[in-house]
């Protein structure tokens, strides 16, 4: 008799459905195991061996053949373990196959039979979900992971034994609840961001420019000499981001499930990721690493913020690998076995001094640059990425005057009263784009932007004299059309008008400035 055992090979954030086949017959002792497997799976041999007689059966003294099909998916990894297991024990009439056809079986078995924790269990459930499974047997420590994917059951086990009993009816199985997400992230919010608006004193168009970028998602980049506060306002961005919906802590949590980023503590990711990465850093880490092409800081930063402070002392051919996923919101590493796909719908919030010693404007300091080294520092920006950079502002050195703490100041509007602001705006984008794939303002293409944006004459008249005057590219024009749209958002105008244009226009620097 042929036992067949579903469980699925995990590529990337693919999962591709497997059939473990498992066929016993009465000839001198081997263990094969079949269908491109890796060194790791082959390996479960001895892992097997140890597990079963640690759950009070053994492995027989036959010979067993594995097929893990269809044969042309190479697999890798240990997480065949149980499947492989229970196929040995359903050809021996150990267990019960009233719950094998409408469930999936894929963790990685310890010695002594236990369910190790393992990656890669939210987009496993998502597809076995979507393939119409019953149910998923998952490791108690991955449990809250998966229960937040409804219609499917998933039953949380500790071993080996524990599933046997369970598959021969001898113990109800409980599946989990459904996972309260809201509540979820009530009770795991982490603690108040240390860096807040209130606390940062004037830069007043820079906290604004930083609402706007926030409320649409748009990329900024701020210019200014050292100790202006451009890493303290990049820092407060986070305290001002809009609250993340199910479907976006869905999607970022299956990136960082496959990159075994997810633990007990944090099994969901429930708040926006900030990524800051250093000028260190090469480009294969920016997009990801290894054979398998795990996925780094563009998608890790996946549906919010990727910092990059100090952005000209980047090399070059880092900055420009973020060319790609900034207009597409993707990216794709190839690799010799394999090309992976990962989303990187991330804001680029980026910082950089005027010169390399600094104090180009800064009016205390003298600048010792020369102007061909200023203008072979500030050329590490091309052209084509400065185009995808929405607002580009300068963040000059704040006064002394106003570094006075007096009670006689007015109060600085905190990071809670301008991520209302914000969270209105999005609203307001999530019931725009409600029929369609977009989800904000920055998203939409030439052709959204003729159905969503509506301007008024004189707001169209300005606009198209800047484009001659400045001659502006048409990636440009059509940012700058998206930039006023979260403008008039902001200020809850279904048209935008000239005051929102002419906001939008003093946002982004003349090019032939950066």
């Amino acid at each position: 008799m042929i036992a067949k055992i579903f469980s699925m090979s995990v590529n990337g954030l693919q999962s591709d459905l497997i059939e473990v086949e498992v066929d016993i017959n009465q000839w001198l002792p081997s263990f094969t195991i079949v269908g491109l497997p890796d060194q790791w799976v082959q390996e479960s041999k001895e892992r097997l061996r140890s597990a079963l007689k640690s759950s009070g059966t053994s492995l027989p003294t036959n010979r067993i053949t594995v097929n893990l099909a269809p044969a042309h998916i190479r697999k890798s990894g240990p997480s065949f373990d149980l499947a492989i297991a229970i196929g040995i024990l359903k050809n021996q009439w150990i267990i019960s196959d009233t719950y094998l056809q409408d469930s999936l079986f894929l963790w990685e078995l310890s010695l002594d039979g236990q369910l190790r924790r393992v990656s890669s269990v939210l987009p496993v459930t998502i597809t076995a979900q979507e393939r119409w499974f019953k149910r998923i047997f998952v490791p108690r420590a991955n449990a809250i992971e998966a229960s937040i994917i409804p219609w499917i059951d998933v039953v949380a086990i500790e071993s080996l034994a524990e599933m046997i009993t369970l598959l021969n009816q001898k113990q109800d199985i409980s599946p989990l609840p459904l996972l309260d997400f809201w509540e979820y992230t009530r009770k795991n919010r982490k603690e108040e961001n240390p860096f807040d608006f209130c606390h940062i004193v004037g830069q007043w168009h820079a906290k604004r420019a930083l609402e706007i970028a926030a409320a649409g998602w748009h990329n900024i980049l701020m210019d200014g000499p050292p100790g202006s506060g451009k890493t303290m306002l990049a820092k407060a961005f986070a305290s001002i981001l809009p609250d993340m919906t199910i479907q976006e802590a869905i999607e970022v949590s299956k990136i960082y499930s496959i990159s075994w980023l997810l633990d007990e503590k944090r099994p969901l990711i429930s708040e926006r990721p900030f990524r800051s990465v250093h000028h260190t850093a090469s480009g294969v880490s920016i997009i990801g690493w290894g054979r398998n092409a795990t996925p780094w800081e563009i998608s890790l930063a996946h549906k919010w913020v990727l910092f990059f402070d100090e952005i000209l002392e980047f090399q070059s051919s880092v900055l420009e690998v973020l060319r790609q996923p900034l207009e597409d919101g993707n990216i794709t590493v190839n690799r010799v076995n394999a090309s992976y796909t990962y989303p990187a719908r991330f804001t680029l919030v980026a910082a950089m001094n005027p010169c390399p010693c600094g104090y180009l404007t800064d009016p205390d300091r003298e600048c010792i640059c020369s102007s061909k080294q200023v203008e072979q520092y500030r050329g590490r920006l091309s052209g084509p990425l400065m185009d995808r950079i929405d607002i580009s502002i300068e963040v000059p050195k704040v006064k002394t005057e106003e570094l006075w703490i007096s009670k006689k100041r007015e109060k600085t509007e905190s990071s809670a009263d301008i991520q209302v602001r914000v969270q209105q705006a999005r609203n307001i984008q999530h019931k725009r784009f409600q029929n369609t794939s977009l989800t904000s303002n920055s998203e939409m293409t030439s052709k959204d932007i003729h159905q969503f944006c509506q301007l008024d004459t004189e707001s169209d008249t300005i606009l198209k004299q800047a484009v001659g005057n400045l001659n502006l590219s048409t990636r440009a024009y059509y940012r700058i059309i998206k930039l006023a749209r979260t403008i008039a958002d902001l200020w809850k105008s279904e048209t935008i008008l000239s005051e929102h244009i002419l906001e939008a226009m003093s946002l982004r620097k003349r090019e032939e400035n950066i």
